[in-house]
């Protein structure tokens, strides 16, 4: 079984943002060819495609899996499958192509996450992100996804206090992290003030949250490259899973017992850790969903470092700052790095697999490190994907 263990051998990022590049077929090819010669793989010697597109409207050309063989006709008969899982698609593409291996079906696996959102209004991106909410209760909404999350951090608010002051600095941590971060598609340093002080340029979208609670719009693609044990061996890098964890949770917000609890996010980390035979103070970095600043403020509490209602303290204390006990969002995070959808849960498993391996670039990288967390959601919080990785070789 040992042998058979999934580990990340390479991989390849485009910078996030507004993309020349049409639709996903040209993103993807981008990134699929890079990450094989990363790894030092042939394409001939892929067992297996997976892809990671929501879509759902973003693109009237669906049959996502195929688009990737467009790119690179060596892979034309190699079998490819698309996985959807709202805004862990990524994450769901990777876990599948881990399964294969783990499974023993196949040596190698190319998994590809990619979305090109800004082909559309932003009105139309708006409705066809609510598709990862429940329609039949959550449609009419205002605000969207940004209304969801507003009256979530209206109800943290009414129960734990204003803690629109935390939410601010969580923002400024990400955005300053995401200046050294190439890939990230607003690098730019807005402060604490700027991001506390709702203005003409950071008007409040919905409830509390000001645009700069709010992650971004934007296109690009990230891959990675899994081989099995043995063979990642013979290649130049290998980042090995310790534990790997999905919980879902219910999709429908008025059957939660407490909304704001994030609860599949939290039995996510519980169980990872406890697979992992380790601690949240055992890891060296996370990089966690910040959609909203509402989101990582609460994945504090689901990932054990603080109690319900306390995450203000851990903001406070600096603890998830570049220079904390657990630097949180190292790469900018969504907030400053961008959000294509189906790319997301790759490019979360990329930034942390190039801190392991020490290839992230000037700035970015934290000496040192040696255990990530990756922590990846789908809808508002249905979908948990949480990963603890560590460098093999």
């Amino acid at each position: 079984m040992t042998a058979r263990r999934a580990c990340i051998v390479g991989w390849a990022h485009t910078k996030f943002g507004k993309s020349e590049d049409p639709d996903t077929e040209a993103l993807m090819a981008r990134v699929s060819g890079s990450a094989l010669e990363h790894a030092g793989v042939d394409a001939e010697a892929v067992d297996g495609i997976y892809v990671g597109v929501m879509n759902n409207g973003f693109s009237k050309q669906d049959f996502q899996a195929s688009m990737v063989a467009l790119g690179n006709e060596r892979l034309a008969h190699t079998p490819a499958t698309r996985l959807e899982n709202a805004c862990a698609t990524g994450s769901a593409a990777l876990y599948t192509a881990m399964d294969f291996i783990e499974s023993g079906r196949g040596r190698v696996a190319l998994v590809v996450g990619a979305e090109k959102m800004t082909g559309v209004t932003t009105t139309q991106a708006g409705d066809i992100l609510l598709g990862a909410s429940y329609h039949k209760e959550e449609a009419d909404i205002d605000g969207g996804f940004a209304g969801m999350f507003g009256q979530l951090t209206q109800s943290y608010f009414q129960r734990y206090g204003d803690r629109s002051e935390e939410l601010a600095r969580i923002a400024a941590k990400n955005h300053k992290n995401g200046l050294a971060n190439p890939y990230a598609h607003m690098r730019k340093d807005f402060d604490f003030n700027f991001c506390n002080t709702p203005s003409e340029k950071n008007p409040l979208v919905a409830g509390p949250l000001r645009r700069t609670d709010c992650s971004l719009i934007s296109d690009g693609a990230a891959a990675l490259v899994l081989a099995d044990e043995e063979t990642a061996r013979e290649l130049e890098r290998a980042i090995t899973f310790r534990a790997r964890r999905h919980v879902n949770d219910i999709l429908a917000l008025s059957r939660r017992g407490d909304a704001i609890a994030f609860e599949g996010a939290h039995l996510a980390w519980r169980h990872a850790l406890a697979d992992a035979g380790m601690t949240i103070n055992d890891l060296s970095l996370v990089e966690t969903h910040d959609c909203f600043t509402t989101a990582e403020l609460i994945e504090y509490e689901a990932m054990g470092l603080a109690e319900r209602g306390q995450a203000y303290r851990v903001v406070r204390e600096g603890t998830c700052e570049r220079d904390g006990r657990l630097p949180v969002n190292l790469s900018g995070g969504l907030k400053s790095k961008g959000h294509p959808i189906g790319a997301t849960g790759v490019s979360m498993h990329v930034m942390a697999a190039m801190q392991l391996t020490a290839e992230a670039p000037e700035g970015m990288q934290l000496p040192g490190a040696t255990v990530a967390g990756v922590f990846n959601m789908g809808g508002t919080a249905v979908a948990n994907y949480c990963s603890i990785m560590e460098r093999l070789k």
